[in-house]
């Protein structure tokens, strides 16, 4: 993966909820450093969703629309 793309997604992945802060923190620690281009794909339409919605995902109390975006969410909850 692009270090560039990386680099970007990381910088997006900063949230206005601790919540968040502290699943991506954890997640670029771990398997955010393995992304393949379908992943980060993935994972920058998650982070086009507001804070709120996202959140929800992660908590569970929402589910991902496609399978992509269900597995994003299910590293990000692994994280």
């Amino acid at each position: 993966m692009d270090r560039n793309v990386l680099e970007r997604l990381k910088w997006r992945s900063r949230r206005g909820l601790l919540e968040l802060d502290l699943v991506f923190e954890r997640f670029w620690k771990g398997d955010g450093a393995r992304l393949t281009p379908a992943e980060a794909a993935a994972l920058e339409k998650l982070l086009a969703l507001p804070d709120n919605d996202l959140l929800d995902l992660v908590m569970g109390k929402a589910h991902a629309d496609g399978s992509e975006l269900a597995a994003m969410v299910q590293k990000l909850k692994a994280s």
